[in-house]
């Protein structure tokens, strides 16, 4: 019988994701597709650094130990590679003993077509075409920025913590819209207005219940291996809203901050993220200094600044 991926957390990842391979693009950007190759087979017995993503993967791999008779996640390489430059990848997982043993190489050709067929519930990459792709088919996705802080730590992750934005991340973009458009006065009073209205979901809101649901398999919250965290920008009166669309989705968070315009790196840095997600380079950028970070670009048609 095939193995029925809609029973674990799928995580899809991009080699560049996992690994830091910045020389390796840099070779494929200025010297062409030949000399990458080369390059890639020439040293695929050298292992490859640990990329920004990579503790979040190895954390997340981790959650399998707690049910024998189950697993909880699988993770997937989703990568432009070819078979022939993808050796060295799979050397270097072997390296690590990164429990994957499922990839999907295109070839140079967009992967997301192949999120679906995989049930990817989150998909992180540093190439923004194949995240928006995502993003538009209602995948969770978002471009990790490649020089996050964390990129080489290599420490035991007792507790994955996650944090998320609000606005165009969990939730729809409808209010963000409105502030972009009318300013702050507006927005407030807009949701002071619609308190009671839940937000729509955004492209995260199904990844964050996913993650609510593994939570609730461990009574004992003290023991909870994930720990979520709602970061943003909302200040009161903004945040009764957003309090009460969760409670509407019967989805927890462990912690939010509403900071009203306050700097978030401070605050993430504190909350002990292990990744960060928002849709603005402007809160992003200066996260990826202390937190794995990754930007999450709009639907199609939900942009708000247009």
């Amino acid at each position: 019988m095939a193995y029925d991926l809609t029973k674990p957390l799928v995580i899809g990842i991009s080699s560049r994701a996992l690994f830091d391979l910045e020389e390796e693009n840099r070779i494929f950007v200025e010297q062409g597709l030949a000399a990458y190759a080369d390059y890639q087979v020439q040293n695929e017995d050298k292992p490859l650094q640990p990329g920004a993503g990579f503790e979040l993967v190895r954390a997340f791999l981790r959650l399998n130990q707690f049910d024998p008779q189950r697993r909880l996640v699988e993770v997937i390489v989703m990568s432009r590679n070819s078979p022939d430059t993808s050796l060295r990848i799979f050397n270097s997982i072997r390296h690590y003993d990164l429990d994957i043993t499922r990839a999907a190489l295109s070839g140079g050709a967009s992967v997301a077509p192949y999120l679906t067929a995989f049930n990817t519930d989150l998909f992180l990459s540093a190439y923004l075409p194949d995240v928006q792709e995502a993003i538009n088919s209602g995948v969770a996705a978002g471009t990790l920025l490649t020089a996050s802080a964390p990129a080489g730590k290599e420490k035991e992750v007792d507790q994955i913590r996650i944090a998320f934005d609000g606005d165009a991340v969990l939730f729809g973009a409808e209010a963000e819209r409105i502030f972009r458009h009318d300013g702050i006065e507006a927005f407030q009073a807009h949701e002071r207005d619609h308190a009671n209205e839940p937000l729509t979901k955004g492209p995260f809101a199904n990844f964050l219940m996913t993650l609510s649901n593994i939570q609730g398999m461990f009574p004992d919250r003290e023991s909870v291996p994930i720990r979520t965290a709602l970061v943003t920008s909302r200040g009161a009166p903004a945040h009764e809203r957003a309090i009460k669309t969760l409670r509407n989705w019967h989805v927890r968070v462990d912690e939010a901050f509403f900071l009203g315009g306050v700097s978030k790196k401070e605050i993430l840095s504190k909350f002990g993220a292990h990744i960060f997600f928002d849709d603005q380079h402007v809160h992003a950028d200066p996260a990826s200094q202390v937190v794995a970070s990754a930007v999450v670009p709009y639907r199609e048609g939900d942009d708000p600044t247009v």
